[in-house]
């Protein structure tokens, strides 16, 4: 059995809020269900869940964060200003000014980036073009095997994977890691193909994944190999 419906769970002050700026950016419709706020992906592009949360946010999360991809340098403009338009701002993270991609923070200050035009890696992703992620060689082979989808990056400590059908790619940067120290505001929401949830929370804890907790709608809170949080819902 292979989760294959795959979000990323943002916690929010206001979902409801940051939902619709996805959406605007994305082009994507809102649906309300146990887990929060979606937005549905497919099997090429990921899906997006936003999840209430009172815990204070301290600076921008990198552990984990979006690229959208241009099509032209015109394109790559329209999409800064749709997202300084819904609420977005200019994140200063250390770029230097010869780089070509735009650092930007949603409404609740999650890092996001818009890719120039020509980059090769993204060619084909879509719009979602990657998430890039924080974490070892061991986390990106967790997740190739725990999601059934194909190395595609694997050099130097950094891996990256992407579904067989294509579509947004997940990469992570290799080592240093930086500590973990509290729970990350943005995380992998798994839920598999069948419903079985123990089943699959079995699977997982076999390739590598700890039992954290169960969720208050019943989700299950497993740890990956680096220690990040992830959940797995039932039906």
């Amino acid at each position: 059995m292979i989760s294959r419906q795959l979000a990323v769970a943002f916690d929010a002050h206001d979902p409801a809020r940051l939902a619709q700026f996805w959406a605007g950016m994305l082009g994507r419709k809102v649906l309300e269900d146990a887990g929060g706020v979606l937005l549905p992906g497919d099997d090429t592009q990921l899906g997006l869940r936003f999840v209430a949360s009172s815990g204070e946010q301290v600076g921008p999360n990198r552990r984990m964060h979006l690229h959208l991809t241009s099509a032209s340098q015109a394109d790559q403009q329209h999409t800064v200003a749709t997202a300084l338009g819904l609420g977005a701002s200019h994140l200063d993270v250390g770029q230097r000014p010869e780089e070509g991609h735009v650092v930007l923070a949603d409404p609740e200050g999650n890092e996001f980036c818009v890719i120039e035009p020509g980059n090769t890696f993204l060619a084909g992703c879509g719009l979602l073009g990657e998430l890039a992620c924080d974490g070892t060689r061991e986390v990106g082979l967790f997740w190739s095997e725990a999601l059934g989808w194909p190395l595609i990056w694997d050099q130097n400590e950094e891996t990256a994977i992407q579904s067989p059908h294509g579509g947004t790619k997940v990469a992570w940067g290799g080592p240093p890691v930086a500590p973990k120290t509290v729970r990350n505001r943005q995380r992998f929401d798994l839920a598999p193909v069948d419903g079985d949830q123990q089943a699959e929370v079995d699977r997982l804890v076999s390739l590598g994944a700890t039992r954290l907790d169960v969720d208050a709608d019943g989700a299950v809170v497993l740890a990956d190999p680096d220690g990040n949080e992830f959940c797995v819902r039932g039906k």
